[in-house]
């Protein structure tokens, strides 16, 4: 698979989780809430997507080649992107 396609896959698994979990926004915001009050400090959306891309990179020591786990990094880049945004919107 061409680093094209491969992105152009993420886009469309994106569109899929998008469709079934709503918006990037108010999920992680929704789990960083969970998170903050398992972990006993505030987490944000943000800190959430990069915790997960560290999860994936961690996967990806185990087997570099795992396709599923570099698509979802590239989600998760996206998603990151998008929270950060829409962060900065609502400070300013």
């Amino acid at each position: 698979m061409s680093g094209e396609t491969m992105l152009m896959h993420a886009a469309s698994v994106f569109a899929d989780r998008l469709t079934q979990y709503g918006e990037p926004r108010t999920f992680f915001e929704t789990l960083a809430k969970r998170w903050s009050l398992t972990l006993g400090h505030t987490v944000t959306p943000a800190d959430v997507v990069r915790c997960l891309i560290d999860l994936k990179l961690t996967r990806l020591d185990n087997n570099p080649k795992h396709q599923d786990s570099i698509v979802d990094l590239a989600g998760y880049a996206a998603v990151l992107h998008e929270v950060v945004q829409q962060q900065e919107t609502r400070h300013v």
